[in-house]
């Protein structure tokens, strides 16, 4: 893997690339990617885990704008199922593939510091602000903390929780979070593994995806009506990192064995690459 090879990566894995058989294939490829000389971080999120665990304990899941509101009672299920099950069984499974992982939460160090996001009007939401309720802001990423750990041959597995420094936790969507800590990072390349194989004309055609996609493309599908719901705050939140030096970003949805590393090695050929 010669491109790879001392390439920093962040890979974000969403929540069905974080459940079922799938995992143990993506953890196997990162092992490969992090035995070939990358230095990689993980971030992973659950809204789908989140969701169905909320309704199972009566809660109802709401979301605006493919952003999720955040109450008391939603903050503890995402506790329970992103900070505990997933990010244990992440781990698990990195150390099965040969790997050697540090599950971490924003509360772990503060590594993922916050603050409560303020009312905002949001893209593809209604005309007034919108209050999300306990979600958060990503305001400092402790970047010592993860190259020690990335530079002691660990891979740092983080979960899409904040906290702030009087302790309070937040939120976070995890696709922010990967954005936020690759931009701290420098990283050369960030993968967001989704349920979907990338950006697609239609969403009912997984044949339609787009292999390359600039951000004038993406603000003309957006304004168009192409794209809709959670993949517009996936895509600003990846040109945003873009803009601020992030070298590429890679959407991608299930993989097969081998898929990351194709991926990284020509961009487009199993996702959606994203490019200034």
């Amino acid at each position: 893997m010669p491109m790879i090879a001392g390439a920093s990566i962040l890979i974000k894995l969403g929540g069905n690339a974080i459940a079922g058989a799938e995992l143990a294939v993506v953890a196997r490829d990162l092992a490969a990617l992090h035995r070939g000389g990358a230095q990689l971080v993980v971030v992973h999120g659950g809204g789908p885990q989140t969701s169905a665990l909320q309704t199972q304990l009566g809660q109802i899941p709401r979301q605006i704008a493919g952003r999720r509101v955040t109450d008391e009672a939603a903050l503890d299920v995402l506790k329970m199922v992103v900070g505990g099950k997933l990010n244990i069984d992440a781990c698990a499974a990195l150390v099965h593939a040969g790997a050697r992982p540090i599950g971490l939460h924003g509360a772990s160090s503060l590594v993922i510091e916050a603050q409560r996001r303020p009312p905002a009007i949001l893209r593809g939401g209604p005309a007034e602000p919108v209050d999300l309720g306990l979600v958060g802001d990503v305001v400092g990423v402790d970047v010592s903390l993860l190259r020690l750990l990335m530079h002691a041959n660990h891979i740092p597995v983080l979960a899409c929780i904040g906290a702030s420094s009087d302790g309070q936790c937040f939120n976070i969507n995890a696709d922010v979070v990967a954005n936020r800590v690759a931009v701290a990072l420098n990283v050369d390349a960030l993968v967001l593994v989704s349920d979907i194989p990338g950006v697609l004309r239609d969403v009912n055609n997984p044949a339609s995806r787009i292999a390359r996609m600039t951000e004038a493309e993406a603000n003309a599908a957006i304004d168009g009506g192409l794209i809709t719901k959670g993949m517009l705050p996936k895509l600003e939140e990846a040109f945003a990192a873009i803009r601020a030096g992030v070298g590429r970003v890679h959407i991608v949805g299930s993989l097969t064995e081998g898929a990351l590393a194709r991926e990284l090695e020509s961009p487009g050929s199993v996702g959606t690459a994203l490019l200034p």
